[in-house]
Formats: C-alpha cells, structure tokens, sequence
C-alpha cells in the first residue's frame, strides 16, 4: 500500500490495547494503515503501542454508552477523516454458571455487543458508504459454535456476532464493502493465562496441533482479510488449530 497524508488507508481496531487486538493494530500497520487503538480502560498499553506504529493514534470509548461513540465517531472524521476497515474486536466476559450469574453481568456483555452494532452503523454511515468501500472484520470466537459452559452470555454474543456478520453482508449487496468474521479457538492472551494449569492442559488435548494460538495468527487472518480477500464476504473463518471445523 503506497498512500501518504490523507491519501493513506485508516484502520480502526476496537479493544486494540491489548492481546488479539494489539496484535491486529500490529499486523494493519505492517500492511500499510494508519491505525486508531481504541481503548477503554487499558490507555497506558493503547497509548505504548500507538506509539510503536508510524502514524497510529488512540481513541477512547465504553462501547456500552452511545454518546461515547458518536464523540468517536466525531474524533475519528477529526483526526483520521476516513476509516476504511473496522476491526470489531472489543469484548467482555464474565465466568460464571447460568445459576449463579446476575443479570447486571449479563446486560454488561451484552452492552458490549449492542455497542458492536452501534459502531459498525455510524462507521458505516460516516465514512464506508461515502467512499462506496470498506471492510468490517468481527473478531468472534469458536464458543460461539461449540458452546462453554460457565459463559453462557458470552457464547451468546460471539454466537450473534457471526449472524451478524452474514446479515449484514447481504444488506450491503452490491457495494464494496465486505463483512466477514474471524472465529478465534484458544488463543494465548491475558484472558486464557488466567485459566488453571488443568484447564488448559484439558483444552490443549483437545487442539490436533496440541498448543493454543497466538495473537499473531489470529492477526494474519484479519489483515488478509483487510486487504487481499477481495472475493470472501459474509464468511465466518475458524482459526483454531483444528479443534473445530466450522
């Protein structure tokens, strides 16, 4: 990719401070896209790793609120004037039976979906369909196909993001812009680092290349997906090490 100034492709990654999404941040701007680091709690790693990558700048939004992101929105025509690829990746969890679960926690994971939607409309609307052009990526997860027990909510949502992403794909028929989802399996983050030694043993066995990912491959998919799958649209690709096949 040959853009300079504001000829230059813009990229924005939702939860991009950290793990999948910082890898994502990572792999955008080795192709070539100056990239937004969105963040809403983990500034100090948004703000090292935008530094680290020619050109890229961090915004900062609860997605669960949609006055957040209209001043997003706002902030990215300010500062970008463009976004041509929105990496859906921001996600919340909370681990818990379906017995012992609260509703506040419930409405919390879903706040983050909701707010996933919400996004991806204003994207859409402020920048995509002007330039006839764009690719929405939305990082789900193999739970939402396998199921896991004690997060019921959470494979719920990873579940509708990849309806999501096949319904939209059909609304937006006819233009270039591209919906596709990348179904992460196991991969090696802060989040599965806080799993016992014994539970991941147990998920490992069940993986044939017998280890957990990387953030990194996972980041490969979406950057091809960003710049090279020219003919893949409203596709759901497991990245998972052949624990599940789609």
């Amino acid at each position: 990719m040959s853009e300079t100034g504001s000829e230059q492709k813009v990229a924005l990654v939702t939860g991009g401070g950290t793990g999948i999404g910082g890898a994502c941040c990572a792999a955008l701007a080795a192709e070539g896209f100056r990239v937004g680091v969105h963040y809403r709690s983990s500034e100090s790693s948004a703000r090292e790793l935008a530094d680290s990558l020619e050109g890229a700048f961090t915004v900062r939004a609860d997605l669960t609120l949609a006055e957040d992101i209209d001043a997003l929105v706002v902030q990215l025509k300010e500062v970008a004037g463009r976004v041509d690829v929105l990496v859906n990746n921001a996600g919340y969890n909370v681990n818990a039976p379906m017995l012992s679960m609260k509703l506040d926690d419930y409405d919390a994971i879903f706040g983050v979906a909701r707010g996933t939607w919400y996004l991806t409309k204003q994207i859409l609307r402020r920048f995509m369909l002007r330039k006839k052009f764009g690719r929405v990526i939305n990082v789900s997860s193999v739970v939402g196909h396998t199921g896991n027990p004690g997060q019921i909510p959470y494979t719920m949502v990873k579940a509708g993001l990849d309806a999501f992403t096949k319904s939209l794909a059909q609304e937006l028929a006819g233009r270039d812009i591209l919906v596709n989802s990348v179904a992460p399996g196991f991969i090696d983050t802060e989040m599965t680092d806080e799993l016992p030694d014994e539970v991941k043993q147990s998920i490992i066995a069940r993986i044939p290349q017998q280890r957990m990912g990387r953030p990194e491959e996972i980041a490969d998919v979406v950057a091809w997906l960003a710049t090279r799958a020219s003919y893949v649209n409203g596709s759901v690709i497991h990245v998972n090490g052949g624990l599940f096949g789609g």
